[in-house]
């Protein structure tokens, strides 16, 4: 079997409709040395039925894209995926998803079939990203089989690392916000969330470039070597 067949491997119960959308995906590829601001990425941000992470489920996706400088707004995702065993913790009526919302969500594989395919190939942003990581590639491997390899870049490393004057630490999407006074709509929404998180990133690729950090590549390299310093004892 093929690398990329091992990634895709049948999931049972899966229609023979829905394999072929799988078996279809684009393949992901690695960041590269175009420049920063043509690179597509997609912004995205779930909502859980916890933080349990091999418990909880994901409730729903949001997901915008940035690409040539700005964000498309042509280009917007949002799915509420249909959990009829999940119990929901109260953080979750925060978010809105009532029972009702979640029983009248997408089919978990339709949901997550249609958010591969927005995805394409293009590397994926999160804030607090290994959290949302770790959720979607569960989703995806319990509902589809499916292996998640796209590159998945955490938005809150790359602020301090490209904005170390700010003396921000360990903070969360609304300390960042602040710091830049920048104007939240609706939060606590996948979608809303995705969007903020964007506008911060559209922020940090600017800094990026003020740099010389002129290409993906250089960018995943950067974190790298600055995660790596962070986690190093200090002499």
């Amino acid at each position: 079997m093929s690398l990329f067949g091992w990634l895709r491997a049948k999931k049972p119960g899966l229609n023979p409709a829905q394999q072929q959308r799988l078996e279809q995906l684009p393949k992901p590829t690695e960041l590269g040395n175009g420049p920063l601001r043509s690179q597509r990425w997609v912004v995205v941000d779930l909502e859980t039925s916890g933080l349990n992470l091999h418990r909880d489920q994901v409730l729903s996706i949001g997901a915008v894209v940035i690409e040539d400088g700005a964000v498309d707004f042509s280009q917007l995702f949002e799915r509420t995926l249909q959990r009829t065993d999940t119990k929901l913790s109260p953080s979750v009526l925060i978010h809105g998803l009532g029972p009702s919302a979640i029983a009248a969500g997408s089919d978990p594989a339709e949901a997550l079939l249609d958010f591969m395919a927005f995805v394409g190939d293009s590397p994926l942003l999160a804030f607090h990203a290994p959290f949302d990581q770790h959720m979607l590639c569960r989703a995806l491997k319990d509902s589809l089989g499916y292996r998640l390899a796209h590159p998945f870049l955490d938005v809150a490393d790359l602020a301090p690392l490209l904005c170390p004057e700010a003396h921000i630490r360990e903070a969360g999407l609304d300390d960042w916000l602040n710091h830049f006074r920048l104007q939240a709509g609706e939060r606590h929404h996948a979608s809303a969330d995705a969007l903020a998180t964007a506008e911060l990133m559209l922020i940090l690729f600017s800094r990026a470039r003020q740099q010389q950090i002129d290409t993906p590549q250089t960018l995943q390299e950067r974190l790298a070597q600055w995660k790596r310093r962070k986690q190093s004892p200090s002499l």
